[in-house]
């Protein structure tokens, strides 16, 4: 009983190594891609890379040579930092390009707030229209946050809306509005995070919770807006086609 017990546990084991090196595999193989492609758009990225290497590699170096009086071990270790550093500056301008590449395509705002980190509850098109205007809802630290993306004299309304139906449930809970988009005083997408983030902490982890139990009651009773694209619209999509697929889903839930 017991070696079968054994037996058990290393084949648990084995399975467990082989996945997370096929998992490992598989992120290898997800940043070399990001690379091939960010290097065909970018043509300074691998310049910049190089160049940071370098940098480090002279400067650990100096260091080395005139305070310690040794020159190779720091130059080896500042190779080490300017990979490191090259790396974090390709995660930068990827996601950078991403950012752009989306601004401006529907559901663009929801994916970038589904892909948050931390302790936030992200409801996706809690409102929206048919020509592809949504509203989001974020639950966080702060209280409220109602996201708008689409065209702003469409969203204030729908925002309004959202608004005055939200505080009939969750009282003195502040409720913040943002609209995305490049109009002045509007958020750019690349800046919706971490201008989400700085609002003011007002609640704790428990009424987050609270809040989050009693929206999601709110949100059975009534019928959502129409669906939202998992994501930014590919280019070239046709808006006509995507339109109609959301009236009539609109329609079928009584919107």
């Amino acid at each position: 009983m017991a070696k079968s017990s054994d037996n058990t546990s290393k084949e648990a084991k084995k399975a467990a190594k082989a996945a997370r090196k096929a998992a490992s595999k598989q992120q290898r193989q997800q940043i070399w891609q990001a690379f091939n492609m960010q290097r065909k758009d970018d043509k300074a990225l691998i310049p910049l890379m190089l160049g940071v290497i370098v940098l480090f590699a002279v400067l650990f170096a100096l260091f080395g040579k005139f305070v310690f009086g040794g020159l190779w071990f720091m130059l080896v270790l500042g190779i080490l930092f300017g990979v490191l550093g090259a790396f974090l500056l390709f995660t930068r301008r990827v996601s950078k390009s991403v950012y752009k590449k989306a601004e401006g395509q529907p559901g663009a705002a929801g994916w970038a707030l589904s892909n948050m980190r931390g302790q936030w509850r992200v409801q996706q098109a809690v409102a929206g229209t048919t020509q592809l205007d949504a509203v989001h809802r974020v639950i966080g630290k702060p209280g409220i946050i109602l996201i708008g993306e689409g065209n702003a004299v469409r969203l204030k309304p729908l925002i309004a809306q959202e608004k005055k139906k939200t505080a009939r449930v969750v009282g003195t809970t502040p409720i913040y509005e943002i609209i995305v988009g490049t109009e002045e005083g509007q958020v750019r997408l690349a800046k919706l995070e971490s201008h989400v983030k700085k609002l003011p902490g007002n609640i704790s982890r428990d009424q987050m919770e609270s809040l989050d139990g009693r929206l999601a009651a709110l949100k059975s009773k009534g019928a959502s807006g129409p669906a939202m694209p998992k994501g930014p619209m590919p280019k070239g999509a046709k808006m006509k086609n995507v339109a109609r697929t959301a009236r009539r889903r609109g329609g079928a839930t009584g919107v």
